[in-house]
C-alpha cells in the first residue's frame, strides 16, 4: 500500500500554490509515495477577495478536517499574516476538534511551508507559531534543517526559506519563487516523503 503525503495549504495569490506543487513533485519522486494537494476552505467573500487583487482559486480540492486522518504524512503551506499563519488556515486547524479529541493525528510527521512578503516578515515566527498546532494534536514536527546542503547558505540572491521549511518572498505580489526556492521546496517534498516511509514501514 503506497505511502499518502498529503499536502495542505492556502494561497491567496498562488506564491504558496506554486511552492506545494513543487512539494508534491519531490514527495512523489520517493518510490512507494502517493502526493495529493489539498486546499483548505477560503473564509473570505468573493466580493472581498475581489477588492484585494485576488486571482481565481485553482482546481486544487478542498478538504474536509477528518481527511487528514487518511494521510500517512502532512505537508501545511500558508502565507503570514503578522507573522502568524492566515485566519483561514486556523479557522481550518481550529475545526480539527474532532480529530485532536481522539488523537487521529498522533505520531503523523508534519512539515511547514510559508511566503511572506519580505525579509524578515515571518519566515521563522510563522513555522514557530504553527508549530504549536502540531504539538496539540501529537504530530510530529518534521524541519528540513540544513540537508538542502549549499543552497541554505546561498547568500548571492535573495532566498526565502529556512531549516524550518521551504519559504519565498511574495514582495508586492509581482515576484514568483525562484529556482532556489522551488529546488528547496521540492526538497523538502522529497525528504518528508522519505522519513513519512520510513515511519511507516516501521510500525508495520
Amino acid at each position: 500500500m503506497a505511502t499518502k503525503v498529503y499536502i495542505v495549504y492556502y494561497s491567496m495569490y498562488g506564491h504558496v500554490g506554486t511552492l506545494a506543487e513543487e512539494i508534491k513533485k519531490g514527495a512523489d519522486s520517493v518510490e512507494g509515495v502517493e502526493a495529493t494537494l489539498w486546499q483548505v476552505p477560503e473564509t473570505l467573500p468573493e466580493e472581498v477577495l475581489g477588492k484585494m487583487g485576488a486571482p481565481p482559486k485553482s482546481d486544487v480540492p478542498i478538504i474536509a478536517p477528518n481527511e487528514l486522518a487518511d494521510a500517512d504524512g502532512l505537508i501545511f503551506g500558508f502565507p503570514t499574516r503578522f507573522g502568524m499563519m492566515p485566519a483561514q488556515f486556523k479557522a481550518f486547524l481550529d475545526s480539527t476538534g474532532g480529530l485532536w479529541g481522539t488523537q487521529q493525528l498522533a505520531g503523523k510527521p508534519a512539515g511547514i511551508f510559508f511566503s511572506t512578503g519580505s525579509q524578515g516578515g515571518g519566515q521563522e515566527t510563522t513555522a514557530l507559531t504553527a508549530i504549536t498546532q502540531l504539538v496539540h494534536h501529537g504530530m510530529l514536527f518534521v524541519p528540513i534543517g540544513y540537508t538542502f546542503g549549499a543552497g541554505m547558505s546561498e547568500m548571492g540572491s535573495v532566498k526565502g526559506g529556512s531549516p524550518y521549511g521551504a519559504g519565498t518572498y511574495a514582495g508586492d505580489g509581482s515576484r514568483k519563487p525562484t529556482e532556489l526556492e522551488l529546488a528547496q521546496a521540492f526538497h523538502q517534498g522529497k525528504y518528508i516523503a522519505g522519513i513519512t516511509k520510513k515511519l511507516k514501514k516501521g510500525s508495520a
